[in-house]
């Protein structure tokens, strides 16, 4: 478990691609304090194992069902990831409960500064978008964030200049993908009450959850 709150950007020092998936050196520094082998690091907010460790870099392989559903499939030598270990038991949780399990990635629509603010704009598919409520928290590329406005493509969020400087999505180009990990708790929400509600319902809606006891504000 993560917490969203980014360690350190690294440095992507080899990429080598093979039948079975892919396999990355990253050159960093903080992240590797107390690292040892078979931990997990998120790298852009994707839970890997590390595999083999140097002095200033880690390894770790890409399996292939994670190159099609995150943004590493693309990334080249000299690229900057954000990394960030996994959590223990006295972890400050400043951030939210982010696992590591990316759900799909986004694609950057628009940037633009408000004074030294800067908003980003990033579009998504329905099957993601619906769990992603404003004010609700969002991982992007493993970065732990608040959304402040949510549409039926799309969704916004706003960096402060201290992220700014301590992640990689100023970095990105329109066009660019990003790392979506939604709140897992809309997940669980939403299977309990799906578990709840007969299977003869026509489904999730306002006067469904009245039927069975749910009050609507």
């Amino acid at each position: 478990m993560f917490t969203g709150i980014i360690e350190e950007m690294g440095s992507i020092r080899t990429n080598r691609t093979h039948a079975s998936g892919m396999v990355l050196e990253i050159g960093c520094a903080r992240v590797l304090e107390g690292t040892q082998l078979g931990d997990s690091i998120a790298v852009n907010g994707t839970c890997l194992t590390v595999t083999q460790l140097s002095g200033s870099s880690f390894w770790v392989d890409v399996a292939p069902e994670t190159r099609s559903r995150t943004n590493l499939e693309k990334i080249r030598p000299g690229d900057s990831v954000n990394l960030e270990r996994a959590c223990t038991p006295s972890t400050r949780l400043g951030g939210h409960v982010v696992q590591g399990h990316v759900d799909g990635v986004g694609k950057l629509l628009e940037k633009r500064t408000d004074r030294e603010a800067l908003w980003l704009v990033i579009g998504a598919a329905h099957g993601i978008l619906r769990y992603i409520v404003p004010k609700g928290f969002i991982a992007l590329d493993g970065t732990s964030l608040t959304v402040v406005d949510v549409h039926s493509d799309r969704f916004s969020v706003m960096l402060v200049p201290y992220t700014q400087s301590h992640i990689v999505l100023p970095q990105r180009k329109l066009g660019d993908g990003i790392n979506i990990e939604v709140d897992i708790m809309g997940k669980y929400v939403e299977r309990f009450l799906q578990g709840y509600l007969s299977e003869k319902e026509p489904g999730l809606s306002i006067d469904t959850l009245r039927q069975h006891g749910f009050a609507a504000n």
